[in-house]
């Protein structure tokens, strides 16, 4: 399948580094570590094309999920990646029953690529964008064998949160926006492949302890440990895990700007 148009090419390896750098971006870097760089870059396109198309955050949760499994059968090489995450954005949209317009996608897409720029005129160049987004939208689906509804973490912390509160001293609650900080964990998680490495209750376990730890809030100690109250089947091993792969897309993420 052809990618998108020149108005939406991209870098598959993000936005050139800076001559002096060059070296330190491209030197001796890995093939997975170059594919993990243009995933966590096509996440946040996803996420900021979301929220410009004011889409809730399940949905943007499910197009990122989408695009993660798509990419798990398929080599980054053989499709334009952000084609196919305009495409998991525009299905993402009919699962989740929030539906797009294409139009929307693409042009919100383009004034991604292309900051300032006007609308897209409906010429021979847009609808040819249009037909490579459906059309990618087919082979995403038969990717998938056509399961595109997911459980997301989200229902889990939502339950949590409350539970947690609960335990906690109110003033020291009140002082730590520790409910924020888990949302904003959670949704980074969606950066990489580890939201679908791991189970929901796992995720929204373990950004709800990173939160609790980095503002020093502490619960009262019982025969079990708070997370095992509200998970059974999640272990320590299992919260390090979810909370070590997050680290590692945050340090990625460091040595990309």
């Amino acid at each position: 399948m052809e990618g998108p148009s020149s108005r939406f090419s991209h870098n598959q390896d993000g936005p050139p580094c800076p001559p002096g750098r060059r070296a330190s971006c491209d030197g001796a870097e890995s093939d997975h570590a170059r594919d993990t760089k243009t995933h966590f870059r096509v996440c946040r396109f996803i996420m900021e094309t979301g929220v410009k198309l004011e889409m809730r955050s399940v949905p943007v949760a499910t197009a990122c999920v989408l695009y993660h499994h798509f990419f798990e059968r398929v080599s980054i090489r053989a499709y334009e990646p952000y084609l196919v995450a305009m495409s998991c954005l525009y299905l993402a949209g009919k699962v989740e029953e929030q539906h797009l317009r294409t139009r929307d996608i693409i042009n919100v897409s383009h004034r991604y690529f292309n900051s300032g720029s006007a609308p897209l005129e409906c010429d021979k160049e847009f609808w040819d964008v249009r037909d490579s987004v459906v059309q990618c939208e087919l082979l995403i689906l038969r990717q998938l064998n056509f399961q595109v509804s997911f459980e997301h973490p989200h229902k889990y912390l939502l339950h949590y949160l409350p539970s947690v509160k609960s335990l906690v001293n109110r003033h020291a609650w009140s002082r730590a926006p520790v409910a924020e900080t888990s949302w904003a964990l959670l949704r980074d998680c969606y950066h990489g492949a580890m939201c679908i490495r791991h189970t929901p209750q796992h995720i929204a376990i373990a950004t709800l302890y990173l939160a609790l730890n980095s503002y020093g809030v502490e619960l009262p100690v019982g025969e079990k440990e708070w997370w095992q109250v509200l998970c059974e089947d999640v272990t320590k091993a299992d919260i390090d895990a979810v909370i070590s792969d997050l680290l590692q897309l945050y340090d990625m993420e460091a040595k990309c700007i």
